[in-house]
């Protein structure tokens, strides 16, 4: 297997650390992937489009489901959350002036304060803005992108009371040829994805899956997907979930939505789902035993999973479905399954056959609310950007919070 190597110049660690007051110093990547390119166990789950329950068909509304709202907090117009697992949510919000464009910061979930992380972005050009921010209580990760080059960097560094703690590691460097990262954060571990784009040079290029932990110097390659990934890494509990393509002689393409060891560093394989032929998932996590995937389009084959919709199950199990086009990915705990759906949510207890809805702040479809978890949570958090009653445009962002 051949790992793309890092390269970072001296002059550009020297630019780096003078411009965010912070010691950047290059990760570097072990070769050898724990999980191999077409690694499949698990046939192609093609079901009878009728096996699986509906719930708009078969569940009863309960209003008792309905989770009652514990906080609420107003940040500034531009904040947009991103999922996270614990106590801190990372959030990217507009600047003050056009440079910088764009800040990484922190929600707490405690006290509702937002807490400035990154001031402005590491790199040295200065078309480069914070493109995305992850984190967990332990971790501050997030990609800059140089809008005139495409050229990207993921950072890295600890992350304690709503401070980076650390010194802030360059996990990686990509140009034009590659995607900006899809990554995620789980205690101490940033998995990201370094995967071709669909126009550069590089199209025909595998895939590959990196793990770092806070305080190595090394990172390491565990999954190489022969082609892109079909969605970005989520975690969920214990477990990573990836869907890399995977091969099963010519039959066609077959994606295998894949729950890792997070206490292995992903050596161990948990379960996996292999979506039928030509079948792309839109979204995919996990909740329990369970997972959560979600289909944007209706395909012409491939049975239950070939449909458009959010599943909930597994082969042995069998599968819950929502017929509702999906949005974000989903969470929940137990269960109790929260899917979004146009301008609210859909609340699920499988158990007991019932179903509910979270609707938006204003009730309006203009800008959306959005989940800022995925996975398995007891607490869910949504926001929404919200209009002045009077004059009718974006005012402030509104951030809530749902005990499960």
């Amino acid at each position: 297997m051949r790992v793309p190597k890092l390269k970072i110049s001296r002059r550009s660690l020297f630019k780096a650390a003078a411009a965010g007051g912070a010691v950047a110093a290059a990760v570097s990547i072990l070769p050898g992937c724990t999980h191999g390119q077409g690694e499949v166990d698990a046939d192609p789950t093609v079901v009878d489009e009728d096996s699986a329950e509906s719930v708009l068909d078969s569940f009863e509304v309960s209003s008792d489901l309905a989770p009652a709202e514990e906080s609420s907090w107003t940040l500034p117009l531009g904040s947009v959350l991103h999922p996270a697992e614990g106590t801190w949510i990372p959030v990217t919000s507009a600047g003050s002036s056009a440079s910088p464009m764009v800040r990484a910061a922190a929600l707490s979930l405690s006290s509702g304060q937002l807490v400035e992380v990154v001031s402005a972005p590491l790199g040295p050009a200065s078309t480069t803005v914070i493109y995305d921010a992850r984190c967990s209580d332990d971790v501050y990760a997030w990609v800059e992108l140089d809008l005139v080059s495409r050229a990207w960097a993921l950072y890295a560094s600890e992350f304690s009371d709503g401070q980076l703690s650390g010194d802030t590691k360059t996990l990686w460097e990509g140009t034009s040829d590659y995607d900006p990262a899809p990554f995620a954060v789980a205690g101490t571990r940033v998995i990201w994805q370094v995967q071709p784009s669909l126009s550069g040079s590089k199209t025909t290029e595998s895939s590959f899956c990196y793990l770092w932990r806070a305080g190595d110097s090394d990172a390491k390659a565990v999954i190489e997907s022969p082609g892109r990934f079909a969605t970005r890494p989520s975690v969920s509990g214990g477990s990573a979930i990836l869907v890399p393509r995977v091969t099963r002689d010519e039959a066609g393409t077959f994606y295998g939505v894949s729950a890792y060891s997070l206490s292995d560093d992903l050596a161990t394989r948990e379960d996996q789902l292999v979506m039928p032929a030509g079948v792309r998932p839109f979204r995919a996590t996990r909740v329990g035993d369970r997972f959560l995937v979600s289909v944007e389009a209706s395909y012409n084959s491939g049975g239950l999973l070939g449909q458009m919709g959010t599943y909930m199950g597994t082969p042995s199990m069998g599968f819950v479905r929502l017929g509702q086009e999906p949005s974000e990915c989903g969470c929940g705990k137990g269960d109790k399954f929260v899917v979004k759906c146009n301008s609210f949510y859909y609340v699920m207890d499988l158990a007991n056959k019932t179903y509910a809805t979270i609707s938006s702040v204003d009730r309006s479809v203009d800008y959306g609310e959005f989940p800022a978890r995925e996975g398995e949570c007891s607490l869910f958090v949504t926001f929404s950007t919200v209009k002045d009653p009077d004059t009718g445009y974006p005012a402030s962002v509104v951030v809530r919070t749902f005990r499960l």
